[in-house]
């Protein structure tokens, strides 16, 4: 605790279940008030211990003006791999409020012997090349982000997400509403069942839905993989939770760099 014996309060951008790991292990600090916040995207959300606020903050101006406001000492970006927009904006509040700010990013998938990925750079570009791959394609992007493919008519798609898409879905689709995590056998069963030979994903890393990499590669069938949107340039970065927790705990303890 501080001196004055009052917490520092810091903000978490949560959302993953790395960010709740987080929250969990800072539960008890003697020194640290963690506030966590999620979007809101997702209809039954996995609660994190402690404080949490849900929704969006306004764009960058928002949320810079909502750290002030909230005398926030340090922000940890634990979003989604892809929640670009956030992360652009909390980097420039937390710039403009001279705030510490560092990402926890869980690591990419790599490919392994027996793979064979289709790196393409954002679900457009997925668009354009799934039709010269296959017919039958496994569209597992999350809810956002879908109705790039509304415009693929020559393909037919099982789209699977928590909840259903925010956009169109393509015009020959079927929707599997589900959350992981997977194995691989009924990965691998549920290819099979629906003649799947091409699958189409966002690289997000992590276990909960490795499962289908793997089905995929038992079953020779391509990938198209989206490539990670770039992190904020000379960031620091962690892709562990102990090196997440640990950064934040230095600041609660005042002994941060």
């Amino acid at each position: 605790m501080t001196s004055s014996g009052v917490r520092r309060r810091v903000l978490l951008l949560g959302g993953t279940g790395e960010g709740r790991v987080i929250a969990s292990r800072l539960a008890g600090s003697a020194d640290l008030e963690v506030v966590t916040s999620l979007a809101g995207r997702v209809r039954d959300p996995r609660w994190p211990e402690g404080e949490v606020r849900i929704g969006g903050f306004g764009g960058a101006e928002g949320l810079s003006e909502w750290l002030s406001d909230n005398d926030i000492r340090a922000v940890l970006d634990a979003t989604h791999p892809f929640a670009a927009r956030i992360t652009k904006n909390a980097f420039e509040a937390c710039v403009a409020n001279s705030v510490p700010y560092a990402m926890y990013r869980r690591p990419p998938w790599r490919e392994q012997p027996g793979d064979t990925w289709l790196p393409v750079r954002d679900l457009d570009h997925a668009a354009d090349l799934v039709p010269r791959v296959g017919s039958h394609a496994f569209l597992t992007i999350g809810r956002q982000g879908v109705s790039a493919f509304d415009r693929v008519k020559d393909v037919s798609f099982l789209v699977r997400s928590i909840d259903p898409p925010s956009g169109t879905l393509p015009p020959h689709s079927q929707l599997l509403l589900a959350r992981g995590p997977f194995d691989v056998e009924a990965e691998v069963d549920l290819m099979r069942a629906h003649g799947i030979d091409v699958v189409i994903t966002k690289n997000s890393g992590g276990e909960q839905t490795y499962a289908k990499i793997a089905a995929a590669r038992q079953l020779s069938i391509p990938v198209i993989v989206v490539e990670r949107p770039p992190a904020p340039e000379a960031v620091e970065a962690f892709d562990t939770e102990a090196g997440a927790v640990d950064w934040l705990t230095a600041f609660g303890r005042g002994t941060a760099p």
